[in-house]
């Protein structure tokens, strides 16, 4: 997953986190021997607890899962609390669309976005992602609620270049254009007010509906300070038949597409590729710095 992440294009989800990971693992932030496991069960809906584990695993899991149930029962959904990080979501709507299925996938993490109008960070960049199985391509958005994702600024940071004006505010919230101050600030919401909104929803339906936490007061994978502690972040997952909505073979979202790319424009997520069958011989585009830091840990880890 993390390097079909770098594969997408989406190279602030991909290798470049896995230092982060690795290091979190070995503090004990993130358990290697984690299960996934059931807490609660209805025939069409489930209450996992990742017991800490990596995200990227546990939610491609209950992806899987949600579209097994929903092919079945026309509808699903599988709740993932006590998880971690799990990159870029637009990856996991895959498993539901390559069973006709609608996914829609929310995740939370550390606060970093205030409130509209506020100057405490409340919410964590609240990303989402909608799959939509169709011809003759498939649709995915995948995006944060706040003005960028936060693994963009972590990139920047990590080779030292400025943020454009407007990404986000220092501790203090101000507005900066300094990468390391912004990682450790905050985010500004996508679209103002608006984005506030779609992100009190995504974390209500994550951290205030699974939990066991919210965003507030989540251990930040970028603060060395917290290498060690769990992050218990929660995800959401929702899986809808769409072949038993729609007996056409998917005419009218054909039409659809076909009318954007007349337009001259492309469908989302047209050239996202299922993460399971990437070609080997995709070249990833990496920096120097996360080449550098993967090879020492080659090394540490032998």
């Amino acid at each position: 997953m993390i390097c079909a992440a770098d594969a997408w294009g989406i190279g602030s989800h991909g290798l470049i986190r896995l230092p982060y990971y690795l290091t979190r693992i070995t503090a004990g932030g993130i358990s290697a021997s984690a299960e996934l496991v059931a807490e609660k069960s209805m025939t069409t809906l489930q209450v996992l607890n990742g017991q800490n584990g990596l995200g990227h695993w546990q939610l491609w899991q209950a992806a899987s899962t949600a579209a097994e149930i929903a092919q079945i029962h026309g509808s699903s959904a599988v709740a993932v609390r006590s998880s971690s990080h799990a990159g870029a979501l637009g990856l996991f709507t895959w498993p539901g669309i390559k069973r006709d299925c609608l996914t829609f996938l929310f995740s939370n993490a550390p606060a970093v976005m205030p409130a509209w109008g506020g100057s405490t960070p409340l919410l964590s960049t609240s990303p989402l992602a909608i799959g939509v199985p169709g011809m003759p391509t498939q649709l995915i958005i995948d995006l944060a609620t706040s003005a960028v994702a936060r693994g963009k600024i972590a990139a920047k940071a990590k080779i030292g270049e400025p943020i454009p004006a407007g990404w986000a505010l220092d501790r203090e919230g101000n507005p900066t254009t300094d990468a390391q101050s912004a990682l450790m600030g905050m985010l500004a919401p996508l679209g103002g007010a608006k984005g506030f909104a779609l992100a009190m929803a995504v974390e209500t339906l994550t951290g205030g509906l699974v939990g066991p936490h919210l965003a507030k007061g989540m251990p930040d994978m970028f603060n060395p300070e917290d290498n060690s502690r769990p992050q218990q972040i929660s995800h959401f997952v929702i899986s809808v038949n769409a072949a038993f909505i729609d007996d056409s073979q998917y005419q009218r979202i054909s039409e659809l597409q076909n009318n954007v790319i007349n337009s001259g424009s492309r469908v989302p997520g047209a050239s996202k590729l299922h993460p399971l069958e990437l070609s080997g011989d995709i070249e990833l585009n990496l920096t120097n710095e996360v080449i550098d830091e993967i090879d020492a840990w080659r090394e540490k880890l032998s």
